[in-house]
């Protein structure tokens, strides 16, 4: 650093003067016949040289890095995959050149997607005279018809990377292209080409693309595959975007065996959006008979607009957005133009009706809370956050939908009054009952905030009521991280504790008083211990306590129950205390999946649900900590699918019981000794399986 100050530089000199300073305060050692400057040049030279500048060619980026490109590596990012290939399909369908796409899953765990579009281009490239349009496509990032607007209107895909990232996390993809009544075909792996492009003959009636592949298991893992229950959602789902095309859908039987899914069917929704919303409000009761649905712009024309609304009196809202037929889950500029839409229309209603004061509170909340939405843009040159294109950036896109929906919208309103006035009704209810809340929330923070202070690792939920909410208390930050995801903040809050907790049994006043553990949990429960104890305080309808499927779980939530049964006993009485019932196993064979609770739930499975010569594959779970969030949602904290055991004191044998927390968890040794010995049998197994 000091070889490169310039004396003509004043900037320079002050930096150099500072990093002088830091040198005298370090005092380094100086080697023998060398100053401190050069010996400091030599060591950065020696430390990082050029040889140090990685440059990554081709795909090799993607290989190395797939969360850049698709977002990590888990059953979503897979699935991208899928995305991106029949996002291109779809693209030429909206173009114009292809009427039906076909989606296959086979046994052997590749896809294949199949247009009757204009095939990929397989001339040679004129920039790379020695290979073929195809390959460059397929091999190189940001290569692709996208960019051009002569050659697509609107499309999904303006990275040009879609397809060879595909091609990059894959271990085989096939390529099929029919042009000029010839086909052509292609194999890669890994993103690497094996061979040449081959003339496969004559083709003479066909057209298209047709592109098959494997996802990787070096990236995504042995047992990562395609599920055809998602994939057949986001193929359905492409067929309501789109009236225009047909999706023809087919999977191997033994893949669908015992789910709901058929293994072949054909999607062609003429009205679009409006079956789509229909099918998802099937058995809501609407607020309004009629769904509000319509466009604006031809399909696949710059600033054309889809969409379908309808609202709900005994459901929640929803808002299932996309952008040129790719979902925008995480929102972006066109649902801002839609509530905006939405919002101006009832406000403008009521101003026609006489309500404009009432209605002068309501918001786009208010508006959204019992809607349900489909939004279909087809923007030019659309901006995504991410290469995942989950959140629209386009800020034209709100001006677009804005005034492609709000006329629509008057109209609507204006060709029903009884009905709007319906509407406006149930929204300014909606309003109104925000407000109250609101104020209600306040009220409860302020109070709270003067009689309960939180731990703070506690994730607490948003529901201000005892009633409806619960709290489970895990073991160590691994597992609540995983619960934390899991769980739905609106009525479950999550409360990690580190370790064992203290055996307040055997432990003194003393110790209990300092334990910083049980006093963050006497503080979320809010209700106090013993005489001081208060049901009507308690914070939680339901203490849930989570732990770990092994001996070791087992101990933690015997240290717990024992502490809410010497501190807390009326917890118990009330029945608020309960524990959770996670699995063990893990039991997959082709589309089936069983979860196990112990050993003997297991060999009960195996023998109910899988045939005797089945190959099922059987994971154990080391801990809460190891299962993803998704599974531990499914298993143990939905209160729809999992299991929980209420924790009670037998009423005719208190005393037997208290004897039992005596023995077990109190300062004699001898009486635990005792009764391992009167169980040898039941004790060895225990360890044995540890």
């Amino acid at each position: 650093m000091a070889k490169t100050v310039s004396k003509s530089s004043k900037n320079q000199k002050k930096t150099a003067a500072v990093g002088d300073l830091f040198a005298a305060v370090d005092k380094p050692r100086r080697p023998t016949g060398r100053s401190p400057r050069a010996s400091a040049a030599t060591a950065g030279e020696s430390g990082y040289t050029a040889k140090h500048i990685e440059v990554l060619e081709g795909l090799e980026p993607v290989r190395r890095r797939p969360g850049m490109y698709i977002g990590g590596t888990d059953e979503k990012a897979l699935h991208h995959l899928f995305a991106e290939v029949i996002d291109n399909a779809m693209d030429e369908a909206l173009a114009g050149h292809a009427s039906f796409i076909e989606v296959e899953l086979d046994a052997e765990g590749f896809i294949s997607v199949t247009d009757n579009g204009r095939g990929i281009p397989i001339d040679p490239h004129p920039k790379f005279k020695n290979k073929s349009a195809l390959e460059v496509i397929m091999c190189t990032l940001h290569a692709g018809g996208k960019f051009d607007s002569e050659v697509y209107e609107t499309s999904g895909g303006l990275h040009g990377v879609g397809v060879s990232v595909a091609n990059a996390l894959s271990d085989r993809l096939e390529v099929e292209v029919a042009r000029g009544q010839k086909l052509y075909k292609m194999a890669f792996e890994r993103g690497k080409p094996k061979g040449k492009l081959q003339d496969a003959g004559k083709a003479p009636n066909r057209r298209g693309t047709k592109v098959r592949f494997h996802p990787d298991p070096e990236i995504f893992g042995a047992k990562a595959r395609f599920q055809p229950e998602r994939v057949f959602k986001m193929t359905r789902s492409k067929a309501y975007l789109f009236g225009g095309v047909e999706i023809r859908w087919s999977c191997a039987k033994e893949l669908v065996e015992g789910t709901e899914i058929p293994a072949e069917a054909r999607f062609h929704f003429e009205e679009g959006l409006k079956d789509y919303l229909a099918d998802a409000l099937s058995g809501a009761t609407l607020v309004h008979p009629d769904i509000f649905t319509g466009s604006v712009g031809k399909t696949g024309k710059h600033g054309g607009a889809q969409w379908a609304v309808a609202w709900t009196a005994d459901a929640d809202g929803f808002l299932m957005s996309y952008c040129n037929t790719i979902p925008t889950p995480d929102g972006g500029t066109h649902e801002s133009g839609m509530r905006t839409a939405l919002l101006r229309g009832l406000k403008d209603h009521a101003e026609r009706v006489g309500q404009g004061k009432r209605a002068s509170a309501i918001s786009s909340e208010d508006v959204m809370v019992g809607a349900g939405c489909m939004l279909s843009v087809f923007i030019r040159e659309p901006e995504f956050q991410g290469q995942t294109k989950d959140r629209l950036a386009t800020a034209e896109a709100q001006r677009v939908v804005e005034q492609a929906i709000k006329d629509p919208f008057d109209h609507w309103l204006a060709g029903n009054p009884t009905q709007a006035n319906k509407l406006l009704d149930f929204v300014v209810d909606r309003a109104e009952e925000r407000i109250r809340r609101r104020q209600e929330k306040d009220i409860s923070r302020k109070t709270a905030a003067r009689k309960l202070r939180l731990p703070g690792k506690l994730a607490d939920c948003t529901n201000n009521q005892a009633a409806g909410s619960e709290i489970f208390i895990v073991e160590g930050d691994s597992a609540g991280g995983s619960a934390k995801q899991a769980r739905d903040r609106a009525s479950q809050a999550v409360l990690p504790l580190r370790g064992k907790i203290l055996n307040v049994q055997s432990a003194g006043r003393d110790k209990l008083a300092q334990n910083a553990q049980l006093a963050d949990l006497v503080q979320a429960l809010g209700c106090g211990t013993g005489e001081r104890y208060r049901d009507d305080d308690l914070r939680y309808e339901k203490v849930i306590v989570m732990t770990d499927a092994d001996v070791d779980g087992a101990h933690i939530a015997s240290l717990l129950i024992t502490f809410f049964y010497t501190q807390m006993p009326d917890l118990i009485e009330q029945g608020h205390l309960y524990l959770a019932v996670p699995p063990l196993y893990r039991l997959t064979h082709g589309a089936k999946t069983f979860y196990a609770r112990d050993d003997k739930h297991k060999d009960e499975i195996l023998k109910r649900e899988f045939h005797a010569n089945a190959h099922v594959d059987i994971g154990r779970f080391k801990g809460l900590g190891e299962m993803m969030a998704h599974q531990l949602k499914e298993t143990t904290m939905d209160p729809r699918r999992r299991t929980l055991l209420q924790v009670r004191v037998v009423e005719d044998d208190r005393k037997a019981t208290a004897k039992s927390v005596q023995r077990l968890m109190g300062t004699k040794a001898e009486a635990r000794f005792e009764f391992i010995q009167e169980r040898a049998a039941f004790a060895s197994d225990e360890i044995l399986d540890v």
